[in-house]
């Protein structure tokens, strides 16, 4: 089949089996019009992002900045959930960005955003939010530097987190003080615990909790609920930190507003001169494939066999190392994959982690820590190294390939939007060794395993796509995948396969646009944000530049992470935890599987 990067209506890209259900229907008139109306508010969205982001600089509540906050409002994505309420102030939706975003920025005025810029090597700490790999400095009380060099998805997705904190920001103001900027007596008593909480003194948790549910508009329940949910991530500052730190900035602000006096306390956001000449142009990706290829060429590995995975770091190593490691270190018998994956994913066993990992270096693997800007740190394995015996039985394993194609494989670590266009287009460029001299990578297969949002069935389920397709524009790529719904086939776990949507950020989802991808002739099963980046880099390397054989196997498999057309099932409700073990191993040890049983391309 020729891939064609234009909207077809391909038999492959809409290919639905017995395991989706939902077929395609007619929208009423008023159904497409929010659908559309959804999609002009993301354009304006976007579209003012990149403006700022030229400009340089832009006043959260300024006209720019103001245009962005009407444009999100409109939108109203699932995942900030009452972003329109005026009073209720989003719980969730704080819990999701703030473990998003660097530790104390609910208390800065200035924020700067800028590139790698020699600050990794200065003595300012560095803080990196727990659900998202960025360095950040804090300068001083106001002012926090915040790395970006993961393209402009990483933009977007942090433009878009402060502009909702920004709005949450003044439902506190609104809800703390009166329109002459009195404040309410539960504001001042709201001070007087966050005083106390800073020198180290107790608190009356539900006496605080009772000044909370005025502050957020919420009930005393949801208050005491979303506090030990702010507790469980030592990554994010406490929930009366945050409102008052929020509640305070926003106060100042709109106290100079009203009368001008004094030095400027307008919250800003600037982009540094080096991120604005740098971002786009693969600065970092070359980087760190350069880093790869080094590590390949001085383990003499360019001439063997190369299988790419992008996935976790823990589930591949565990695969190959976790029973040799800890029957070796316990003396039991082997363990079966999915108990020994549910044991070392326990917070409590990060020792039993710490000897896989060991165990795992010191027999056949390499790692590329993530040092290069990319924050995508990289394992390759050496098959010619691991006796075979250390695979988990529950993969089999073609005996003879295994030993005399020796096969390399490189797992690396998630990458993030359009920087997975990024990373992956330039591994697959040929190593150059001298000016004579350069290498063609010998890949033979290339496996994407990732968490996306599912629009049929619940968490865990798995998804299996036909096509990607590109949100907002017409652009879609249709491949031959090497998975089908079969390959999955399952007791417990739903299987669905059809086309999955590569959308710009997953915080910009609203239950109509969702719907109408899901229900339309789109029959789009799921979205995620680095499909149709993946298969640009690998059709670009295979199809046009020659880089690799056009004939490589392409594996694409997906588990859900949540459900953004069911309430309570979004993204900002918590991740999957130990639910996540299941489809995650399966679907690599299926990849396994079909590396270790592949006759070698040429």
């Amino acid at each position: 089949m020729v891939e064609c990067p234009f909207f077809i209506l391909n038999p492959l890209s809409l290919r639905l089996k017995k395991y989706m259900s939902s077929p395609s229907r007619v929208f009423s008139s008023a159904e497409r019009k929010r659908a559309q109306e959804s999609r002009a508010a993301i354009k304006r969205l976007y579209i003012a992002m990149n403006h700022l982001f030229i400009r340089g600089s832009y006043k959260p509540l300024g006209v720019s900045g103001g245009a962005m906050i009407e444009a999100l409002k409109m939108l109203n994505p699932e995942i900030y959930g009452s972003i329109n309420d005026p009073e209720k102030v989003e719980l969730d939706g704080l819990l999701y960005i703030f473990q998003r975003l660097p530790k104390g920025i609910s208390a800065c005025r200035s924020i700067r955003f800028i590139s790698r810029e020699g600050f990794e090597d200065s003595e300012l700490d560095c803080i990196v939010p727990s659900k998202r790999r960025r360095n950040s400095y804090l300068i001083d009380n106001e002012e926090m530097y915040i790395e970006l060099t993961r393209g402009r998805s990483d933009i977007y997705d942090i433009l878009t987190h402060l502009t909702f904190m920004i709005i949450e920001s003044e439902k506190i103001r609104l809800n703390s003080e009166d329109k002459h900027g009195i404040k309410h007596r539960e504001w001042l008593m709201l001070e007087k615990k966050v005083e106390q909480l800073r020198k180290g003194e107790p608190i009356n948790l539900e006496v605080g909790f009772t000044y909370l549910t005025s502050i957020l508009g919420r009930k005393f329940d949801e208050v005491k609920e979303i506090y030990h949910r702010f507790e469980e991530d030592p990554e994010v500052n406490s929930l009366f930190e945050v409102v008052y730190n929020l509640g305070r900035t926003s106060q100042a602000e709109a106290k100079f507003r009203r009368e001008r006096q004094g030095p400027s306390m307008e919250r800003i956001i600037t982009f540094s001169p080096i991120l604005r000449e740098t971002i786009g142009h693969h600065h970092y990706g070359e980087m760190w494939a350069d880093e790869i290829k080094k590590l390949l060429s001085k383990k003499g590995l360019l001439e063997r066999p190369i299988h790419i995975i992008s996935a976790n770091l823990h589930s591949v190593m565990n695969c190959f190392f976790a029973n040799e490691a800890l029957t070796e270190k316990t003396n039991a018998d082997k363990y079966n994959l999915e108990d020994v994956a549910r044991k070392l994913s326990q917070p409590k066993n990060d020792q039993l982690r710490k000897v896989v990992k060991e165990f795992a270096l010191k027999n056949g693997m390499y790692q590329i820590e993530n040092s290069n800007g990319t924050n995508i740190a990289v394992q390759i394995f050496d098959t010619a190294i691991i006796p075979q015996s250390f695979i988990a039985d529950e993969i089999p394993v073609n005996s003879d390939l295994y030993q005399n194609d020796q096969p390399v494989i490189i797992v690396m670590d998630y990458a993030f939007g359009e920087q997975a266009y990024e990373t992956l287009d330039e591994l697959l460029k040929p190593y150059s060794v001298s000016e004579e001299k350069s290498f063609k990578p010998k890949v033979q297969s290339i496996s994407i395993m990732g968490k996306a949002g599912i629009l049929e069935g619940n968490k865990g389920d798995i998804m299996v796509p036909t096509a990607h397709v590109f949100e907002g524009t017409a652009d879609n790529y249709p491949f031959e995948n090497d998975f089908n719904a079969d390959s999955f086939k399952n007791d417990t776990l739903k299987v669905f396969e059809g086309t999955m949507i590569t959308v710009l950020g997953t915080s910009l989802q609203n239950k109509d646009i969702l719907k109408f991808f899901n229900h339309s002739s789109w029959n789009a099963i799921g979205l995620e944000m680095e499909g149709a980046h993946y298969q640009k880099a690998i059709q670009s390397a295979a199809k046009i530049r020659n880089a690799i054989n056009s004939n490589v196997k392409l594996r694409y498999a997906y588990y859900a992470s949540d459900n953004p057309l069911i309430t309570g099932h979004t993204l900002a409700s918590g991740g999957l935890g130990l639910d996540g073990i299941k489809p995650t191993y399966m679907i690599t040890g299926k990849i396994l599987e079909k590396i270790f049983n592949q006759k070698r391309i040429d």
